[in-house]
């Protein structure tokens, strides 16, 4: 069993992924440096030990998973709230 790296970790289990689409989720996350691993049943977990993780974790299944037009509209809200901010 794994142990997380901080007692402000979650651990996450990644559900609903194919075998192959879960490699490329985990060979992802570990360029990110987000610790996760797939234990013997096949699952995914990965450790979120902070918003930012939570966020790139999230980026990444929707990168599979998502049809093209909900990318489309996550990438311009980003775009927009970039742009707000620079304002301020």
């Amino acid at each position: 069993m794994y142990n997380p790296s901080s007692s402000q970790a979650f651990v996450w289990e990644v559900a609903k992924v194919s075998r192959s689409d879960r490699w490329l989720v985990y060979h992802r996350l570990h360029e990110l440096n987000i610790p996760c691993w797939c234990p013997s049943d096949g699952s995914l977990l990965v450790e979120v030990n902070n918003c930012i993780d939570a966020i790139l974790l999230r980026s990444t299944v929707q990168q599979l998973f998502a049809a093209r037009p909900e990318l489309v509209d996550w990438l311009e809200r980003c775009w927009e709230a970039e742009s707000v901010n620079s304002y301020q």
